[in-house]
């Protein structure tokens, strides 16, 4: 359910026009910090599961518009969870920051590739909200451009919820998890085993903590 607070609509309001969204990413493109320096953003090695008083653990995985890359790494890392037995412990959804694909599922390409490998992907396209930090512990995003606006989010709340890039959690070197969409299928299953093995590594985080 979407909240009516002023933080949220001043978001939802700035992040409706595309046309200067774009343009905002583009024109920031060139200064963006790097994670270490995003107060809400700490190294693969101190991931805590600051909701103590919980037995389950929320994450939420974020892209742009909620069609490719956050709905797959959900899907992936539901996929996970449940080939570990641990359902009961988590909590696993997606968003994005845009509202351009809103109520669709995800991309067809994105779809194939996750029946590929076994993987169900159930959710429709949605956009991050202010109660959204509230109600997760984690929120994952896919580039820097997410991951800046996610934490201007959060800096204008009084959420505790951690924010990170996926891919501090990969193995192997690599920055962002790029958007697949202008691509063919081929970028999709690269696509799919970066986040495969950031999920993985991610739980096995989440699971020790």
């Amino acid at each position: 359910m979407r909240g009516t607070n002023r933080v949220e609509g001043l978001w939802s309001s700035w992040f409706l026009n595309s046309d200067e969204y774009m343009g905002n990413l583009a024109a920031d493109r060139e200064w963006l910090s790097p994670v270490s320096r995003y107060p809400h953003s700490t190294t693969p090695t101190s991931v805590d599961t600051h909701n103590s008083d919980s037995a389950r653990t929320s994450v939420l995985f974020v892209c742009l518009g909620n069609i490719c890359r956050s709905p797959l790494a959900e899907g992936i890392f539901n996929h996970l969870v449940r080939e570990a037995g641990l359902d009961d412990r988590f909590d696993i959804d997606s968003a994005g920051t845009g509202a351009w694909h809103e109520g669709e599922r995800p991309d067809a390409r994105a779809a194939m590739v996750a029946t590929k490998h076994g993987v169900e992907l159930g959710s429709r396209a949605r956009q991050i909200t202010s109660d959204d930090l509230d109600r997760f512990d984690y929120v994952i995003a896919m580039d820097r451009e997410n991951l800046r606006n996610v934490s201007r989010m959060v800096d204008s709340s009084d959420s505790d919820a951690e924010v990170h890039l996926l891919r501090e959690f990969d193995e192997e070197e690599g920055d962002e998890v790029p958007d697949p969409y202008y691509g063919g299928a081929s970028g999709f299953e690269t696509v799919y085993e970066m986040l495969h093995r950031s999920c993985q590594t991610l739980l096995e985080r989440l699971k020790a903590a």
